[in-house]
């Protein structure tokens, strides 16, 4: 029996087919005979019409009613029905067992019947009526699968030990109790003046959902902080994956992996660990990464792209910088490239115009978004800062910006005694090494370099330079306003370099250096969890029976969440010599004393670089003499018998240009170490 015989459809229908369902064409070397009762395998090499014959049955397959859809994107379609025993059509070859004497000439939907192609009698029947069964999930994938579980698993559990090491401060309370409201009837969260950073779309609905299973608690922050940690770390390791298979897979998702592993005990924790600042938003960037990289060029990448860029920025301001900035100005760089470098027609850039519209569309969507919430009467947002940092100050913020990528990689071994602590951190050296390599990498051949791997470097540069030139590098512990520069430096360093290095026979030194990072992950997950500072005050407030008075910002909302309400302080601040309601993480309500009578305030030292905390002499002058005066620990407690709500004055913020730092860049106590 010879080859066998193929129809043709019409040329253009037929490339259109081929470029949909990436079937290569490869020519034919020889042919094969067809003997009934036995497995056949015929490939591209052997049979001139193996790519038609592939691509019209997948397509009447994947476009018949009757049937069950399958997608085009899979690698292999396993088919049965009588007469066969099991067949399978894939884009390199197609197998099918012949069962008996019957024969069809084609493929026949019920009504539908296409001569796709006229293969050897018995070795097709008729399929109407009859079900595709499901692809079976190989083993390889199987296992592939169960390996991302159990590694998140595992990650997360170690990293939840690793973020109760961090107290909670006020900033994470706060959201932990506008998310509560949220989930008790204020979804727009009415009545709440937020910062400049609201979460809303971020980790506000995650922390509502933990409060739905566990309730009002500050382990709320850690849990949410560990999950969030644990997924950046397996995203970070899935863009370094790419599209390799094999050891190289494994090779990039473990060096991207392990450069993240260990965050430095002390700040290094509090940074990618507390409280939230930019680490979750990092999340839905690197997914939009992620998914631009393995989609098809198809128009409804970039419409995605643009609706998880907005929602996205809709809860962080700094997405701009980590997500739409580099998307805008990669797909302009593309587009210049193949239109005017390459000299290829317009029409050839359209996916990269798309993309940089729907980025640029996100930007108007989002500010869209956040009126029509203002507008109904949702939470007020405090604009962000777009001062640029003056010459003088470029010194400074560039020691600032050094110390604070030390950080991010735990390398931060200024501060330490000379011995093994400092050891472990100077080894940490090398994960910073490496993504900095394979950031410079990425940079020298950026116009061969796939859309992956131009977006991750440009987010990386993009955000460094709003980092290093604006006006939030004031502290280390501003470094979270860069933690993007983590993920993304280790996808291109696990991206980029895995090949080189396994070529370069450097396996056993990573090894070791591998072992040097688990050792310090072991070390940080070993520390005991960290008390609040506010418990005893809680505690003695409880005995005393004083459950709604006045604190400033690190004492309020910290406090109120120890206690899941039962006790509840409310943010003040000091104007001149009086004392006003806070501006920032507050709801208005609760300075109405037709709602609630505050009789106390608790005081304690002015944090350093916070003049705005409220003094003796500020409460004095504002409310009279105390009844009563109480000292426990480092708190000055002033009760006074009447409602000390009706002399509260608005707060505000203080005029730009200001040098006074406000609460959430210097977050107060600060952790030890690091």
């Amino acid at each position: 029996m010879t080859t066998s015989r193929t129809r043709l459809p019409p040329p253009a229908k037929v490339d259109q087919l081929l470029r949909r369902l990436a079937i290569t064409v490869r020519p034919a070397r020889a042919s094969k005979r067809i003997v009934p009762g036995v497995r056949h395998r015929i490939t591209a090499r052997n049979w001139p019409g193996l790519p038609t014959a592939a691509a019209w049955l997948r397509a009447v397959l994947t476009r018949t009613s009757q049937l069950r859809a399958v997608p085009t994107w899979t690698r292999q379609l396993r088919l049965a029905w009588p007469g066969v025993g099991l067949a399978a059509v894939s884009q390199r070859a197609i197998f099918w067992r012949t069962a008996g004497p019957r024969a069809a000439d084609g493929l026949r939907f019920g009504g539908l019947t296409r001569p796709v192609v006229r293969l050897p009698r018995a070795a097709l029947t008729r399929l109407a009526g009859h079900r595709i069964r499901v692809p079976a999930v190989s083993p390889a994938a199987a296992a592939a699968a169960l390996a991302w579980i159990v590694a998140g698993v595992a990650l997360f559990v170690c990293y939840l030990h690793v973020a109760r090491t961090a107290p909670v401060t006020s900033d994470g309370a706060s959201n932990v109790l506008q998310a509560w409201d949220m989930l008790h009837g204020n979804p727009l969260l009415r009545g709440w003046q937020l910062s400049d950073v609201s979460f809303y779309t971020t980790e506000l609905p995650q922390y509502a959902t933990i409060e739905k299973l566990r309730g009002l608690s500050p382990d709320v922050v850690h849990i949410a902080s560990a999950m969030t940690y644990t997924v950046l770390v397996l995203l970070a390791a899935m863009a370094a994956k790419g599209q390799a298979t094999g050891r190289e897979a494994l090779f990039r998702c473990l060096l991207a992996a392990g450069i993240m592993l260990a965050p430095q005990v002390g700040n290094g924790v509090y940074v990618l660990l507390g409280s939230p600042d930019h680490v979750g938003s990092t999340v839905p960037v690197l997914a939009t990464i992620i998914a631009v990289d393995r989609a098809p060029r198809r128009w409804y990448v970039p419409v995605c792209t643009g609706l998880l860029l907005t929602w996205s920025l809709i809860g962080d301001g700094i997405v701009f910088f980590t997500g739409i900035a580099p998307v805008v100005l990669v797909s302009l760089a593309r587009t210049y490239q193949i239109r005017f470098r390459l000299g290829t027609a317009w029409r050839k850039t359209c996916y990269e115009l798309a993309l940089a519209g729907t980025a640029l569309l996100a930007i108007w969507l989002a500010a869209r978004a956040l009126r029509l919430i203002g507008a109904r009467g949702g939470f007020v947002l405090w604009p962000l800062s777009h001062s640029l940092a003056s010459a003088s100050d470029l010194p400074r913020y560039l020691t600032v910006t050094g110390r604070g990528l030390l950080l991010l990689f735990g390398a931060n071994f200024f501060g330490h005694s000379a011995g093994f602590v400092a050891a472990l951190a100077a080894a940490h050296l090398v994960g910073l090494g490496l993504a900095a390599w394979g950031t410079c990498a990425a940079f020298r051949r950026f116009g061969q370099a796939d859309l992956a791997v131009q977006l991750l470097a440009a987010g990386v540069a993009v955000t460094l330079a709003a980092y290093l030139f604006g006006t939030r590098a004031d502290d280390l512990l501003s470094t979270r306003d860069m933690t993007a520069v983590l993920p993304f430096g280790a996808a291109l360093a696990g991206r980029l370099l895995a090949g080189r290095l396994a070529r370069a026979r450097l396996l056993p030194a990573l090894a070791a250096v591998l072992a040097g990072y688990l050792f310090s992950f072991g070390r940080v997950v070993s520390q005991p969890p960290a008390a609040s500072q506010d418990v005893p005050l809680a505690s003695w407030l409880a005995a005393h029976h004083l459950d709604y008075g006045l604190a400033g910002y690190w004492d309020a909302n910290v406090t109120t969440l120890d206690t899941a309400g039962r006790i509840q302080l409310r943010s003040v601040l000091a104007e001149g010599g009086q004392v006003t309601g806070d501006y920032w993480e507050v709801r208005s309500d609760w300075y109405d004393p037709k709602l609630h009578d505050a009789t106390f305030i608790v005081l304690v030292p002015s944090p350093p670089g916070f003049r705005r905390y409220p003094t003796i002499a500020s409460v004095r002058d504002t409310f009279g003499q105390p009844a009563r005066i109480y000292y426990q620990g480092s708190f000055t407690i002033l009760v006074w018998n009447k409602n000390l709500l009706a002399s509260l004055g608005h707060g505000s913020p203080l005029p730009a240009g200001t040098p006074v730092i406000t609460p959430p860049a210097t977050p107060i106590p600060a952790p030890p170490g690091g």
